[in-house]
């Protein structure tokens, strides 16, 4: 599909309903929440960035393609380039979500550009979801979609060094088992995930890959318990894959922010900014 015609879907719109009950926020708990705390019951706050579990890609089985993704054509536009990524994004948090309401989601197709880069041609979907729960809008979001070519071998981007002297650190085992329940939660059949054979083969990462949205939720996760209080926006883009296994979680305070990121390796993965509201 040329760029004029894939310019076409800007402006394209989608309305879902959604939503966690107190099962799914259990098992979301039981999977990222931190030992000896209870998980959320019906009626409580529901953690920042869990309601991405709560619009799971509803396609059949003959809608996925071959990398388990709902093939585009549906509300994303069809695309030439067969790698897709969650590249980054953004969240203004105005009103809580409540475990076991009914949500919604307006979703808007705002943009999508083409950029050349070392891995060749890249085209970038940008999408605003506007997220709705019994208090009126609720989450403002901005979501960066990126597709690749496919590669023939595994180039790691440019690393990143990790900052020195944290405020705060700590570690991850983003073992197996994790991805895969987060996968399902999210009802993400994304094989780079959970089937080491196609990751390699296929799309020739050398490890299963930690997912974005996973790692923007741990992020969100300790810069909560950092600062005592949830942010009211949040940044976060996606520097150099991490893999399987031992991920770090440092963050920096600046100008009374948090500038996080996860880590592995001595370099950087995912880069995010928590903000907190003035206070007076």
């Amino acid at each position: 599909m040329d760029q004029i015609n894939l310019l076409a879907w800007t402006g394209r719109m989608a309305d879902e309903l959604g939503g966690l009950d107190a099962r799914q926020a259990a098992m979301m708990h039981a999977t990222i929440g931190r030992p000896g705390t209870a998980a959320p019951k019906p009626g409580d706050r529901l953690p920042l960035l869990w309601h991405w579990a709560g619009f799971p890609p509803i396609a059949s089985m003959e809608e996925l393609g071959d990398d388990g993704h709902p093939r585009p054509g549906g509300f994303l536009p069809p695309m030439p380039n067969a790698r897709r990524m969650w590249a980054g994004g953004s969240l203004s948090f105005l009103a809580p979500l409540h475990v076991g309401e009914t949500m919604t989601r307006k979703s808007t197709i705002q943009d999508i550009q083409k950029k050349e880069g070392a891995a060749g041609d890249m085209m970038f979907v940008t999408v605003e979801h506007r997220i709705f729960g019994q208090q009126g809008l609720s989450v403002v979001e901005r979501q960066d979609i990126v597709y690749l070519p496919m590669p023939d071998r595994y180039t790691a981007p440019k690393a990143r060094p990790v900052p020195a002297n944290p405020v705060l650190s700590e570690q991850i085992d983003a073992n197996e088992k994790l991805l895969f329940r987060y996968s399902a939660l999210t009802f993400n059949a994304h094989r780079i995930h959970y089937d080491l054979e196609y990751t390699r083969d296929t799309e020739h990462y050398p490890n299963l890959v930690v997912h974005g949205p996973l790692q923007a939720t741990l992020l969100m996760q300790a810069a909560t318990e950092h600062k005592g209080r949830a942010p009211v926006d949040f940044h976060y883009r996606g520097v150099h894959p991490v893999f399987a296994g031992a991920v770090d979680i440092v963050a920096l305070e600046e100008d009374g922010a948090l500038s996080l990121c996860t880590a592995q390796d001595g370099h950087q993965g995912m880069q995010a900014t928590a903000i907190w509201e003035e206070t007076v």
